[in-house]
């Protein structure tokens, strides 16, 4: 009887809502879905800091929150966060933010006092910035599509733009997508993934020196969300479920959770925990990868 076989009669005999492919999975043996914490009204954004431990925004109470991986205990970090979305830290340790209901790229220190990075292009506000990435210079690349009926494209269309690392520029980078929304980029700076949500599909990048964009590759035809990715190189979708993909773009693995995930991030102090934000709750799963962010 072979290991494969071994592994995977040992996963569903523990009633483990995913499959497991190989011995190498990418997902630690017996490991489940766990619930984190519940009780928000649609979570999303989800970034580790140095430390591991996790923030992640409910967008309509407009709050960012902190989770102590070590403590297991939630707080507050932001009582009003201007329905912030997506979020990421910079190598300062700025958790740098898409804030949606300004229209405005941000960021905050420990303290939580926001600094403002970006809000406009040729004079005009940002659509509602979505999601973003920071390259290994410290540039920032953002998604600004439009999602509610209170909000309006007042830009000349939903773009994906770059904030360079001296700050001193924005590069409107991508003008070809209806409404980008994830991005993630590779550890090396190489290369940038964008989802189109509406088209269903994920796009993948070369990215140049001075942060423009070229030698766009359809990567997937999957409609998504948030994105991430680990020291191998596979990158993880949020779609009904979460699915993942190695670099050459091969279905690999999909993780079943309880609820439709928005977005995901690795986060404890190893990097070994997949924490994903999903509408009303938080949960994490242990891995066998770590994450790259």
């Amino acid at each position: 009887m072979s290991r494969v076989f071994l592994v995977f009669c040992f996963v569903v005999f523990l009633g483990v809502s995913f499959f497991v492919y190989a011995d190498d999975s990418i997902i630690a043996l017996g490991a489940r879905v766990e619930k984190v914490a519940d009780g928000f009204g649609f979570t999303e954004g989800p970034a580790a800091d140095a430390n591991g431990d996790i923030y992640f925004v409910d967008d309509p109470n407009s709050k960012i929150y902190f989770w102590s991986v070590a403590d297991k205990k939630l707080s507050v970090f932001v009582a009003q966060s201007a329905h912030a979305n997506g979020m990421y830290f910079d190598k300062n340790g700025q958790l740098v933010v898409c804030e949606g209901e300004t229209g405005s790229v941000v960021s905050y220190d420990k303290s939580a006092k926001r600094t403002l990075l970006a809000a406009a292009f040729e004079g005009k506000r940002f659509n509602k910035p979505n999601d973003l990435w920071i390259d290994t210079k410290g540039g920032i690349y953002f998604t600004d599509p439009v999602y509610g009926k209170e909000y309006k494209v007042t830009q000349d269309g939903e773009h994906v733009y770059y904030i360079t690392p001296n700050r001193e520029k924005i590069l409107k980078v991508v003008t070809d997508l209806t409404k980008p929304n994830g991005i993630i980029g590779t550890p090396d700076s190489k290369s940038l993934y964008i989802t189109d949500q509406v088209k269903g599909k994920v796009w993948r990048y070369s990215i140049q020196p001075d942060g423009k964009l070229s030698d766009k590759t359809l990567f997937a035809n999957i409609g998504v969300d948030g994105m991430t990715i680990d020291n191998r190189g596979n990158i993880y979708i949020t779609a009904d479920q979460i699915y993942v993909f190695d670099k050459t773009g091969k279905e690999i693995q999909k993780i079943n959770v309880p609820e439709t995930p928005a977005n995901i991030c690795f986060g404890g102090k190893d990097r070994k925990t997949l924490f994903i934000t999903a509408r009303k709750s938080i949960y994490s799963i242990k891995m066998n990868v770590q994450g790259c962010q």
